[in-house]
């Protein structure tokens, strides 16, 4: 069992950057793999990026690759995404999720692969 906290959203200017944190509990954390989603009001939940247990592994959707990292903690059991030059297309409400799926893009994208989620923690980008 695997129990998610983000954690780090607010209102931001676009330009400005944000970094979120996903807290999470259980003896296993260090084996699954970390998505972050993002849903925007009146839309489907979008996969943003993945780190893969070992962090050797990483995507990023093409709407945030170059602006957006992840990492993570395994001392701390905590994964983070850096959000630079945000724009108010970004505005959402952003998830954290765990895998224990394989490490294949076509299956990590999908939101219907994850086991674990967070509560959500809202970004707003404001123009």
């Amino acid at each position: 069992q695997v129990q998610l906290v983000e954690s780090g959203g607010g209102l931001v200017q676009a330009g400005g950057s944000l970094r979120l944190s996903c807290a999470a509990s259980g003896r296993t954390f260090s084996t699954y793999t970390m998505g972050w989603f993002r849903q925007a009001p009146g839309k489907e939940r979008e996969i943003v990026a993945y780190i893969s247990w070992s962090g050797a592994s990483t995507y990023y959707a093409d709407s945030v690759k170059g602006r957006f990292a992840c990492s993570r903690d395994k001392a701390n059991n905590t994964v983070f995404l850096q959000m630079n030059s945000l724009k108010p297309e970004d505005t959402a409400v952003y998830y954290c999720a765990a895998t224990r799926r394989p490490i294949v893009v076509r299956v990590l994208v999908n939101k219907d692969e994850y086991d674990y989620w967070g509560q959500g923690t809202q970004v707003t980008v404001s123009s």
